[in-house]
């Protein structure tokens, strides 16, 4: 097999798969893993994949800051986000994560409606000013990119709580690697939350499809239902179709 083929192969199955095994793909197109090892390395080197121990993964774009991401599908989120509160019912406790996404949710939630929302966001908390809603927001040490809670203080307040909805944000999703985050302490809070709600929800937008993120939050498997644009690619779509997940698309 040529270097080129290897390599287009590489980039299929790292599509496809999510992440590349170099001793897997060596037995199985019989060649030595030094080759496999060489080929990631010159693809990593030219921005293609990203290496790890044993493998490597896909690249995942760098996150813009807050602002940016502010003004990114904003018409996509504000569906995203009347979908997302349809989902909520009066007399329940919802947990919010941060994000722009979950922003358009709070924008679109019924201000009278009599609930209790928790969230680590402060920036999802202004937004509740004048909701009827009793929110909880809960502290910690601040992550800026997010504008969220992080650390110990942060996870003994979450252990106190039972959320009937968690509405999760991601920066990817993968249908082998399920939901994942650019930071270890975040992936941490979110999988807390995560632990402790009856039901978790996710909201996002189609760049965010097919990607792998470095922090695992939690898989496909676990979550209640996936929010995505309407007319995403079918073959973008139809691996989650295929998984024990309610699918809304807005």
């Amino acid at each position: 097999m040529l270097t080129s083929q290897r390599r287009a192969l590489i980039s299929s199955r790292l599509a496809s798969d999510g992440q590349i095994v170099a001793g897997e793909l060596a037995q199985e197109l019989d060649l030595s893993e030094d080759t496999i090892r060489r080929d990631l390395r010159d693809m990593a080197a030219a921005g293609l994949l990203k290496r790890v121990h044993g493998g490597a993964l896909p690249v995942t774009p760098p996150l813009p800051d807050l602002e940016t991401r502010q003004t990114m599908s904003t018409d996509v989120k504000k569906r995203l986000g009347r979908k997302a509160a349809e989902l909520v019912r009066a007399g329940q406790l919802i947990f919010i994560d941060g994000g722009t996404t979950n922003a358009e949710l709070v924008r679109a939630l019924p201000r009278e409606m009599n609930l209790t929302i928790a969230t680590h966001s402060p920036a999802i908390a202004a937004l509740l000013e004048k909701h009827r809603a009793e929110v909880i927001l809960i502290g910690g040490r601040l992550y800026r990119h997010s504008m969220v809670s992080t650390g110990a203080a942060a996870l003994a307040a979450i252990g106190m709580l039972r959320p009937d909805i968690f509405f999760l944000g991601a920066t990817a999703i993968h249908p082998a690697h399920g939901l994942s985050t650019g930071d270890y302490e975040e992936a941490a809070i979110k999988r807390a939350i995560a632990a402790r709600s009856s039901e978790t929800v996710t909201l996002l937008t189609k760049e965010k499809f097919d990607a792998v993120s470095p922090h695992h939050i939690t898989g496909i498997e676990d979550m209640a239902a996936l929010i995505m644009p309407l007319g995403m690619a079918p073959e973008t779509s139809a691996p989650y179709r295929q998984k024990a997940l309610r699918i809304i698309e807005a």
